[in-house]
């Protein structure tokens, strides 16, 4: 265990710049851009040595890309290594702390574009202990300010990416792992490509686990596998965890921050003026040192949905995942799931490197930023040395044990293409983020791809345009998202299915290498977006949080993705659970307010009733500002979203439109609506709805029967692995269509010589109807065995047998065989 911040550190020997190592490394570099190759494979090199890398004799070698240092402006001397070594042991659990580290100053070696060097006397941090904390800090003679500059390729970033990287002892973290074994599977003569699996399970960390950090999950999962072994029973919301062969990460990778600026109250590592050069020989009995500051540490409690990303530090774990701030924190989940009882379960991550927050304009170098977009910046794909450091970022998260990776956002890698004059999508690096070979130890392997790609989204028409077919039909062993699964999927809308009906014959015919189903992080927050005014199914609920949950984990659904249609199933805790989710983030500073605006009526809408909010625990923060009632914040928010709109998000004329909103408190008074209340609504509320979306505070909502449904399907499909595949011109998916009602059936049929017959029955949404089999299936004289039924349908013998219609009510689905 951690010790407590007064405990004293034994000093390391002073830091050093060993000078022929250095040269030896310098001379590598120079032998790389004087031999053959593009430039981008001298790049993809020279990126395999950028960060920070422990050698086996103690000696850490770092070296950093800086074309923003090579001109004349800015002169070498001005640039140094600036080394911060704790002098205390730092408690990762404490909310904030102060703690006493040696500061110290080097000149890395000057190579072309690149600063270079070979380092004695650094501490390296391990399971227990952080290490050496660095960056570069250079004084810009024009501005006379003095800057840092991270290392985007660092390993660990403990209060982080605005902080200083640590210097981490990777190859002391692969020993460390359980799950060697499993890696020993993968030791061939040749990479080995990872097999898809037959099911995912996608998780949003922080939501997901009981504890809110990967140690939970990773206590979780123990604590399953522990029941499995024994034969103990799991309960309603643990049996959602099980029977997948894979669990997908929404990313993984450091998110944006809340920045104040230097010393301000948000910033996780804070250095003040009157902390520097610290020489009282008092404080906590540590004999001070010329050299010695004190820094502010604060933990950094982030956040985020996932996908504001920097792209800095994107080789490294999210410190707000990490309940240690320890990188193996995310080695020991995987060791977890690859050693579970019943099988490996795979690790798939979830990789964002087509766009950037703005953010990402601070961290990095403007090579690798293109402009503007919607959602903050373009990166720069096409310079070569960014493409290679982007590969080489990726290579180095995946090597921390991912057998899988899912790409984000393929339709955003575009360019302008000076030849043909139009823009191009970058095919050529998609597809070469599949081809990297990972390594542990002697085992290699490639992991299995998944795109996500909807071009030409965002153009007009593009949900009916996009094939979803542009990449797999160029990596044929890879998967992309299918239509269904994307983000416009709405069904809890009257006659949806209905609607999606081309769609759904393209997932029958072409949908073998797309990952289907119906609820992931994007469409469950798309259904809250959706209008109470449109038509709504009025079959899957009485409430729109009844809709929402009925919509999401839905029986019929469910049996037409895991129990007749092809492809890769996959499902979100979030809708087996029942549980509350959105986009939430607090790390908004300029844009919370609006954020909240257009996030929190639906949530409030669709995701939350009266009850739950009221319930003890949730809400806390919000119902102390006055809005103890649901109806209350309703209308608060309803003023906020038009007063942002009247005033173009000027935030003044905004809080003085807002204050007659507030809600007048016991004692007959309104709280004092200003700018600096307006942002603390929006964070309290955003922090807030992330508590309220962890789903373990909604286990009690998992109906017993439907997750042993759902489980039995989980089941059906490993039994019977050929319906991965495209429907056979034997096979057949049918739709039964009135105003009121959407039936969907058919048959199909596995290849010789097994032989076995699946035949799928699913009322997809709308009013009940009695159907008879032998009007669905005439070709099938005699009667029908039961293979499985959703809650609430149990058909007779007589109603097998064809003697008897069978009344289907919304929702329902039977899959049979013939008897």
């Amino acid at each position: 265990m951690p010790q407590p911040p007064s405990a004293r550190l034994q000093r390391d020997a002073s830091i050093q710049l060993e000078s022929e190592p250095t040269a030896a490394l310098l001379a590598w570099a120079e032998a790389v851009e004087a031999g053959e190759g593009t430039l981008f494979e001298k790049a993809r090199l020279l990126a395999t040595r950028l960060g920070a890398h422990v050698r086996p004799d103690g000696l850490v070698e770092i070296g950093f890309w800086t074309p923003e240092l090579s001109g004349d402006v800015i002169q070498p001397k001005n640039i140094q290594l600036e080394v911060f070594t704790p002098r205390q042991t730092i408690d990762p659990s404490l909310a904030e702390q102060t703690v006493r580290f040696h500061r110290d100053y080097l000149q890395l070696e000057k190579w072309g574009e690149y600063h270079w060097g070979v380092l004695s006397g650094l501490r390296v941090g391990d399971v227990t202990t952080i290490g050496s904390l660095y960056w570069l800090r250079y004084l810009s003679p024009d501005t006379n300010a003095v800057t840092a500059l991270g290392d985007c390729l660092g390993n660990s970033f403990p209060y982080g990416v605005y902080a200083p990287a640590e210097i981490y002892d990777l190859e002391g973290l692969q020993a460390r792992r359980t799950d060697h074994a499993y890696y020993d599977t993968l030791i061939a003569d040749e990479p080995v490509t990872i097999p898809a699996p037959c099911n995912i399970l996608q998780l949003h960390v922080r939501t997901a686990s009981p504890n809110g950090y990967l140690s939970g999950l990773t206590e979780l999962y123990r604590k399953l596998a522990a029941k499995l072994r024994c034969g103990e029973a799991l309960t309603p919301a643990e049996t959602n965890l099980i029977g997948y062969d894979a669990v997908q990460l929404l990313p993984t990778e450091p998110t944006v921050e809340v920045r104040s600026g230097q010393g301000g109250d948000d910033d996780h590592f804070s250095l003040r003026p009157d902390d520097e050069d610290v020489l009282d020989t008092e404080t906590e009995g540590i004999v001070a040192e010329a050299g010695d500051v004190r820094v502010r540490l604060r933990r950094p409690d982030l956040q985020n949905w996932g996908y504001d990303i920097v792209i800095f530090g994107s080789a490294a774990t999210n410190p707000a995942l990490l309940e240690t701030l320890r990188p193996d924190e995310l080695v020991a989940f995987i060791s977890e799931l690859h050693t579970f009882p019943t099988g490996p379960i795979r690790v798939v991550y979830d990789l964002v490197y087509g766009h950037a927050d703005n953010q990402a304009i601070d961290l990095l170098n403007g090579r690798f930023l293109k402009g503007p977009n919607m959602y903050g910046q373009d990166v720069n794909h096409q310079n070569p040395v960014v493409r290679a450091i982007l590969l080489e970022m990726q290579r180095r998260k995946v090597n921390t044990g991912a057998d899988g990776i899912r790409i984000d956002g393929g339709q955003d890698f575009k360019y302008f293409d000076p030849i043909t004059g139009r823009v191009a999508y970058d095919d050529p690096y998609l597809l070469s983020m599949g081809d990297l070979v990972q390594e542990i130890g002697p085992a290699r392997w490639r992991p299995f791809v998944i795109y996500e790609d909807g071009r030409p989204w965002p153009a007009e028409g593009w949900e009916e345009v996009s094939s979803y077919r542009d990449l797999v039909e160029q990596r044929p062993d890879a998967f992309q998202w299918g239509p269904m699964i994307f983000a416009h999927n709405t069904p809890a809308l009257h006659g949806f299915w209905a609607r999606k009906w081309r769609r759904v014959c393209e997932k029958m015919q072409l949908g073998s290498r797309w990952v289907n189903g119906c609820g992931n992080h994007d469409t469950l927050r798309r259904g809250t977006q959706v209008d109470p005014g449109e038509p709504i199914n009025p079959h899957l609920g009485s409430t729109l949080p009844e809709v929402l949950a009925n919509a999401y984990d839905n029986g019929a659904i469910g049996a037409l993705t895991y129990g007749f249609g092809p492809g890769l199933p996959m499902d979100f805790i979030h809708c087996l659970m029942r549980a509350p989710w959105g986009f939430f983030r607090n790390t908004d500073d300029r844009f919370g307010v609006k954020v909240v605006a257009e996030e929190a009526p639906g949530f409030l809408d669709w995701q939350l009733s009266d009850a739950l909010y009221a319930a003890d625990g949730l809400f806390q923060a919000i119902k102390q500002l006055g809005f103890r009632e649901l109806a209350q914040l309703r209308q608060f928010l309803a003023l906020l979203t038009g007063s942002i709109s009247a005033t173009d998000y000027d935030l003044e004329q905004i809080a003085l439109a807002c204050q007659a909103g507030m809600p007048t408190g016991d004692d007959g008074t309104t709280a004092v609506v200003d700018v600096a209340w307006l942002k603390a609504f929006a964070r309290h509320f955003m922090e807030d709805m992330h508590a309220a979306c962890n789903i373990w505070l909604h286990a009690d909502r998992v109906d017993p029967v439907q997750a042993g449904f759902n489980m039995a399907l989980r089941e059906f499909r490993r039994s019977r692995p050929w319906l991965a595949e495209n429907l056979s011109n034997d096979e057949r998916l049918d739709l039964l269509t009135t105003p009121s009602t959407t039936i969907f059936y058919g048959m199909r049929r596995a290849p010789e010589p097994e032989a076995s017959t699946v035949a799928l029955v699913a009322h997809m949404g709308g009013a009940a109807m009695a159907l008879g089999l032998p009007e669905l299936f005439p070709e099938q004289a005699g009667p029908w065995r039961l293979l499985l039924a959703s809650p609430g349908l149990e058909p007779s013998a007589a109603q097998l047998a064809g003697r008897e219609p069978i009344l289907f009510q919304d929702s329902q689905a039977l899959l049979l065989e013939p008897g």
